[in-house]
């Protein structure tokens, strides 16, 4: 069996009303999902999906010919690419689908996993009030969740501060909050500094005594002497390392001590292959780990995929945020939406690979590039 063909394609949605993501300054109008096909010789399609995966188009003879089942191999040189040109990382996730499907087993069980059930937390988009904040909370109560992440991003740190005091009024301590304070990176036309730690200091004291289960990027994702110092100097978890580009970086992370959760995403840096060494060697340190999971439902299933086969974690991001940000709008180019259950699990299934069913038609309709 060997790789015979690579595809990219580009798939783009209309988002009326637009999206006011915390972290970026302009409203997103529009929605696009970037996917890779992996065909094979005998006609099985491995699918992945993340960013656009430029260097990808003009590279295919790397792999085209190979064995499809060679993922340490094929990593290596989707790192290899990715330093010269850009994330390639979705790659990796087309061949762990396409593998999955090669010997009839669901990436999870492939991975050594026993269950495939994975709570799951909401992970809030939008900058509210704390009104409507505290709104949005108890709906998430409602609907079964334990745990609910809160953006930061206004002005005045001290304006986020009272969403997770108004939150507390309003649940008391029926979910666990946590706090993402998006320092870690800017969007490209944001030019923004991020908070230093004494900002980030300032910020774990008036937090503190509302009972946050983590602080998520306080600091610029360069500053590993300060968030070291700060992980030190609070009593709350440091979490960071979503968009990291690559492995090494994470493992710096690790020996200096910077974060008690890392959350490397599958789709951005290190792919199932990767990750599933490095959540290993985090675990071993004492370090937890749950993934950043924010874009569209493939990544998000990967992301499961792996958390189910490494066994106990914390919970799964789940992005979800109505009415901005609908599962609907997430998943548009699948067959239907991933939603959690009413215990705010997901449940993955016996399909084999990363049990993706695209809406053909649908991206057809939508196919832009």
């Amino acid at each position: 069996m060997k790789i015979a063909k690579i595809e990219l394609s580009h798939h783009a949605i209309d988002l009326d009303p637009p999206f006011p993501a915390s972290w970026d300054p302009v409203p997103r109008r529009r929605f696009v999902v970037d996917l890779v096909r992996v065909t094979t010789d005998d006609g099985l399609v491995g699918v992945g999906s993340g960013d656009p995966m430029p260097g990808l188009i003009g590279n295919e003879h790397l792999f085209i010919g190979q064995d499809p089942r060679d993922l340490a191999r094929h990593a290596r040189i989707i790192d290899n690419l990715s330093f010269f040109y850009g994330r390639i990382w979705p790659l990796d996730l087309a061949l762990w689908d396409l593998f999955g499907k090669i010997t009839g087993q669901p990436v999870w069980r492939l991975l050594g996993g026993s269950s495939g059930r994975i709570p799951c937390y909401a992970s809030s988009g939008t900058l509210r009030d704390p009104k409507a904040m505290a709104a949005q909370a108890e709906r998430f109560a409602e609907l079964g969740y334990k745990h609910m992440k809160v953006r930061f991003h206004e002005a005045d740190w001290r304006q986020d501060i009272h969403k997770i005091q108004a939150i507390r009024a309003a649940i008391g301590d029926r979910m666990e909050l946590m706090v993402d304070c998006n320092q870690g990176w800017r969007m490209p036309w944001d030019a923004s500094p991020s908070w230093t730690l004494k900002d980030a200091l300032a910020v774990t004291r008036a937090l503190e005594p509302l009972g946050v289960f983590w602080l998520e990027e306080p600091l610029h994702r360069s500053d590993l002497q300060g968030m070291r110092i700060l992980r030190e100097s609070t009593s709350i978890r440091i979490a960071g390392g979503e968009l990291a580009r690559d492995l090494e970086s994470m493992r710096a992370w690790l020996r200096e001590g910077c974060v008690d959760v890392l959350q490397t995403d599958v789709v951005c840096g290190g792919g199932i292959t990767g990750l599933a060494d490095l959540f290993r060697e985090a675990r071993a340190m004492g370090v937890a780990f749950t993934p950043h999971t924010w874009g569209n439902g493939i990544g998000l299933l990967a992301n499961a995929h792996l958390v189910a086969g490494l066994g106990p974690m914390l919970p799964l991001e789940f992005p979800y945020d109505p009415p901005e940000w609908t599962t609907a709008r997430r998943d548009h180019g699948l067959v239907a939406p991933i939603e959690v259950d009413a215990q705010a699990c997901l449940n993955l299934d016996e399909s084999p690979g990363l049990g993706i069913h695209l809406d053909e038609e649908r991206l057809a309709a939508t196919r832009i590039g």
